[in-house]
């Protein structure tokens, strides 16, 4: 276990390098009837939302489509960042080209290429939680309610 625990400026300042800097990430949703489901995935983040793409007839897009929720976790387990957002889906015309070339940039991957349909969302953090050991769990929270803290 470190010795110190990072201050909520180093940990805000540590996870946007991450979001920025990281490619994947895990994402659950849950069926209506409450069957989690968790798979992984690529994402851009732009500053205020993540964007993913998944296909159209996934278990991941339909669980997001009935919910509008989802949850991200980023990094490994004794460096994560864990995001609680809503997901929104996007029509075909509501990405711009600017947009699918830098989420096909950045992860190395362009769904507009492919033969099955795939769904980008847009996940906006609603919650955002950041912690290494078990003495950084207090002050974990860097984000409530879509506002940063601290």
């Amino acid at each position: 276990m470190s010795a110190v625990a990072r201050a909520t400026r180093e940990r805000r300042h540590d996870t946007l390098a991450r979001l920025a800097n990281d490619v994947d990430c895990w994402v659950a949703t849950a069926s209506a009837e409450g069957v989690p489901y968790l798979v992984p995935l690529s994402f851009l983040w732009d500053g205020e939302a993540f964007l993913i793409s998944t296909p159209e007839a996934s278990v991941t897009s339909r669980n997001m489509c009935a919910s509008g929720r989802a949850r991200l976790g980023i990094g490994p387990t004794r460096d994560l960042v864990l995001i609680e957002g809503t997901a929104h889906p996007l029509e075909p015309g509501d990405l711009s080209p600017a947009e699918g070339d830098a989420f096909a940039e950045k992860t190395g991957f362009d769904p507009r290429e492919l033969e099955t349909p795939y769904r980008y969302f847009r996940i906006r953090p609603v919650r955002i939680q950041a912690w290494r050991e078990a003495n950084e769990l207090d002050g974990r929270d860097l984000m409530r309610d879509g506002l940063w803290v601290g």
